[in-house]
């Protein structure tokens, strides 16, 4: 082989291992900044229960804090061919209703006045939700799997969505027997008691799924969260409600493309962003953008609670980092006036000499710092 063959071999090679090693450069195209200020629309309206729709507005990528809400818009429910129904703002961007003359054999559309100008949806039918079967759970080898199973007997639903919200107690890792009140320590009263807790949370995931392919509109055992074995929810008492909603073919298939959108990005496998193609449209300008989709159904609810009994022994949530320290009679005010520390027992030395109060901070004997004292209406 000649030296100009070798070298030719060798340059090649090295031009093609460049061009692989150019291939795992990450590129990050620029972003297209441009006035942004188009209606969000989200809710339903519920046929056997109250309404609540949600007005606000889409930002840039780079714009920081949250979206900003659309208040003092007019928004009503209106009967094809008959009445219309005021929904009241009863939280900034927030509109709601209580249970609406909803009739399953009409067809109902929302009506938005916004910004100066005026938007509608389609008028679409009224979907029934059939009743949730089962909410079961199984304890797996990396936690708690969740899921809802339901059917309907006439093969008239076919396109479910879910919700959920979770409730867990949560108790403080230390036990404060006292508390700090006008520069004096007394024995902490019953209604002060800071050391049960209970926390909330709510589903962010779209829970989609359909029966289309099957014989038979069954939902078995779909998943819908799995929370891991050291989770806090499981330390003492768990509770899952369940909200099933009907969803129209066009409906599902916006919830589909919102949940590929949002939820399945960011390798070469994951699908291309798709348009949201909604059912509102802003009557003023046809051309604009609007964001949402209304469906009207009814409101199935189902709830189960787990006990820590009831989980593997073996299941444990993590250990707090927690710490006692002991304070001086002299150094109450210094240490407890400022509610960072809390007080939680008298300490005596082994001859029974009173010496102080023991005390932590209150991420370590206040409940509150993580949830809120009031008991929930339904907790068994």
């Amino acid at each position: 082989m000649s030296f100009y063959t070798k070298y030719l071999r060798n340059t090649l090679f090295l031009y093609f291992l460049f061009l692989l090693t150019s291939c795992e450069e990450p590129f990050t195209p620029e972003v297209l900044e441009r006035p942004n200020n188009f209606l969000v629309v989200s809710g339903f309206i519920n046929s056997n229960g109250p309404t609540a729709i949600k007005l606000s507005r889409t930002q840039n990528l780079s714009e920081e804090g949250g979206p900003a809400m659309e208040t003092r818009a007019t928004v009503t429910v209106a009967e094809e061919n008959g009445p219309t129904y005021l929904l009241r703002e009863t939280a900034a961007g927030t509109y709601t209703s209580g249970r609406l003359p909803i009739q399953n054999s009409k067809r109902y559309r929302l009506v938005i006045k916004a910004g100066g100008k005026d938007y509608a949806s389609d008028y679409v039918e009224v979907k029934q939700t059939p009743v949730i079967d089962k909410i079961s759970w199984q304890a797996e080898s990396d936690g708690l799997q969740f899921m809802v199973t339901t059917h309907d007997d006439q093969n008239n639903t076919r396109f479910y969505r879910w919700e959920y919200e979770e409730t867990w107690e949560y108790r403080a890792y230390y036990y404060s027997e006292y508390e700090y009140v006008n520069g004096e320590m007394q024995y902490r009263r019953p209604e002060n008691d800071i050391y049960l807790c209970w926390q909330n949370n709510s589903s962010k995931n779209i829970l989609i799924n359909n029966t289309v392919k099957l014989s038979q509109d069954v939902v078995s055992n779909y998943p819908l969260l799995k929370l891991p074995a050291n989770s806090d929810k499981l330390a003492n008492k768990y509770s899952l409600l369940v909200k099933q909603y009907a969803q129209s073919k066009e409906s599902y298939e916006y919830w589909d493309a919102l949940k590929k959108n949002t939820e399945n990005i960011g390798t070469l496998f994951d699908p291309l962003p798709t348009q949201l193609t909604g059912n509102i449209t802003c009557l003023t300008d046809p051309a604009e953008p609007v964001i949402g989709f209304i469906n009207i159904s009814s409101v199935e609810e189902k709830r189960i609670f787990v006990n820590k009994s009831e989980l593997p022994t073996g299941w444990r949530p993590p250990s707090m980092h927690c710490t006692i320290d002991t304070v001086a009679v002299k150094d109450l005010k210094e240490h407890f006036s400022s509610g960072f520390n809390i007080p939680v027992s008298m300490i005596y030395s082994d001859m029974g000499a009173f010496l102080g109060y023991s005390g932590a901070s209150s991420t370590c004997a206040d409940c509150r710092v993580y949830g809120t004292k009031t008991k929930p209406d339904f907790w068994q």
